[in-house]
């Protein structure tokens, strides 16, 4: 997907670069298949901000997307490629030969009118989803899933791919986009091919209004602010922070500091993500 630019008629377009939804395929999406999206402004139920930077933005409708693709053995056929706001990649609309319409994530080169199928007798093809154990080493992979039967939840997002590397019993090496190598069991589900909207990472927004109909507010930064607000506040003029490194507003490190918490899962992580720099 080729990015499009501006003439420079203002100053917001000057370095604007924004998608040119070529591969779109409509603009209305299938009715049965939304649902309400109510916006929370960052806050939890008792009405506290435990998000900052966000409210405001466009009115958006959730698109139910089929992450579990259990629908097996029942051939279905690619009828758009749909703009999801929801998300940075472009979704598909398939319709299968018993009447039901899914959403699914759309790979890279998946086209109206081409044939997915999910289960363990669909072709190593793109679109098509199938147990790790039935995809070949060396393939790429998306939506896949970490437990059995509860829907992909890893490489989701646009452009990104896995790599199928080898198995190990019941398990199947999996090389994550990040570069992280995880023992994921080979009865998941994961789908061939390497997510679309690849240029995704290289859209400038070209101005602040942008930004405040994704819902995304102004931030505040901290060496702007007093010491009782931030701990890089205080000093005159520009100063340092005045510490080793830059910190939260609750004073927990920002940099180099680990933040994964489920050890549960240690023993699934082959190579860490850290090991490859």
């Amino acid at each position: 997907m080729p990015l499009k630019t501006y003439r420079p008629t203002t100053p917001g377009l000057r370095i604007a670069a924004h998608p040119s939804f070529e591969e779109i395929t409509t603009s209305k999406p299938q009715k049965s298949l939304l649902a309400p999206k109510k916006r929370t402004g960052g806050r939890n139920a008792r009405g506290k901000i435990t998000t900052r930077h966000r409210g405001g933005g466009a009115k958006q409708q959730y698109r139910i997307i089929d992450f579990k693709r259990d629908k097996l053995g029942v051939p279905g056929k690619i009828a758009s490629v749909e703009y999801d706001p929801n998300r940075s990649t472009r979704i598909a609309l398939v319709h299968y030969v018993d009447g039901e319409k899914r959403y699914i994530l759309s790979p890279q080169a998946l086209r109206v009118g081409d044939q997915v199928e999910a289960g363990p007798d669909a072709a190593v093809r793109v679109g098509n989803a199938l147990p790790l154990s039935n995809i070949p080493t060396g393939i790429q992979v998306h939506n896949i899933e970490m437990q059995p039967g509860r829907g992909g939840q890893l490489v989701r997002s646009a452009g990104v791919v896995a790599q199928v590397l080898a198995r190990e019993e019941n398990y199947t090496l999996i090389r994550l986009p990040s570069g992280e190598v995880r023992r994921i069991l080979s009865r998941c589900m994961a789908t061939i091919g390497q997510l679309g909207n690849m240029e995704h990472k290289n859209v400038k927004l070209g101005k602040a209004g942008k930004n405040r109909l994704r819902g995304w507010r102004p931030s505040v930064r901290g060496s702007a602010m007093t010491p009782r607000d931030h701990p890089h506040g205080g000093g005159e003029g520009r100063s340092p922070i005045g510490m080793a490194g830059p910190k939260t507003p609750w004073g927990k490190p920002t940099l180099g500091f680990r933040t994964r918490r489920n050890k549960r899962t240690n023993n699934m992580i082959v190579r860490r993500r850290s090991a490859k720099r």
